[in-house]
């Protein structure tokens, strides 16, 4: 399920969501420049050298969630944050929200990094951050709806809360994870995501309830 957008409009304009999109956007395009293998070498998150050595090499923990390795990467996650982000943003504000993300990006990189302590594989994307954020949302708006395309023999759009959705999306990760399918950090998906349920609520400002 894509999720197409969300049917609980923000009254505040999401500006750290529309400045990290253009960040990501900006330093994607500083990879391909640069090269990506290259960039990715030196910048993604590869558990195995920072348990080796974690003051030498943590600056990863930061860098590595502004790296993608192509077009869709970086296209589904920003578009998740898009979705889900301006949300959560108005509920923390901006610079809560800003500490928030980051925050939810480190820990997601320590969680695939602890299911993996010896890989010399780079890890690299806004995907743990992002799932941090979808957390905070399935925490602080549950009764929410989210309208989501499905591929299924047609296409059909479901609305579901986001209880639902995010819920099934975050079982989705943990099947995948346990399953051990190659290719995507599925066990940084899923700790942004507890983050998100667990400091989404207690930085989110009070004057809104759900």
């Amino acid at each position: 399920m894509f999720p197409l957008y969300d049917l609980n409009h923000a009254r505040r304009p999401a500006w750290v969501v529309k400045g990290l999109v253009l960040v990501n956007v900006l330093a994607f395009l500083l990879e391909l420049a640069w090269g990506p293998e290259a960039v990715i070498q030196a910048y993604g998150f590869i558990p195995a050298l920072f348990f080796q050595d974690p003051f030498g090499e943590g600056y990863r923990l930061l860098t590595s969630m502004f790296l993608h390795g192509g077009f869709f990467h970086i296209l589904s996650n920003m578009w998740f944050l898009w979705v889900f982000g301006d949300n959560v943003e108005e509920r923390m504000g901006h610079g809560r929200f800003l500490l928030f993300y980051l925050l939810g990006g480190v820990a997601a990189a320590l969680a695939q990094g602890l299911f993996t302590p010896t890989s010399p594989i780079p890890m690299i994307g806004a995907s743990g951050a992002v799932s941090a954020v979808l957390g905070a949302y399935y925490a602080l708006f549950p009764r929410a709806y989210v309208v989501s395309l499905v591929f299924f023999i047609l296409p059909l759009f479901l609305t579901l809360p986001a209880g639902v959705y995010l819920g099934y999306w975050a079982f989705l990760q943990l099947l995948q994870g346990l399953l051990g399918l190659p290719g995507v950090a599925w066990w940084a998906h899923l700790g942004g995501f507890l983050f998100g349920v667990w400091a989404g609520p207690r930085l989110a400002r009070r004057w809104r309830r759900w």
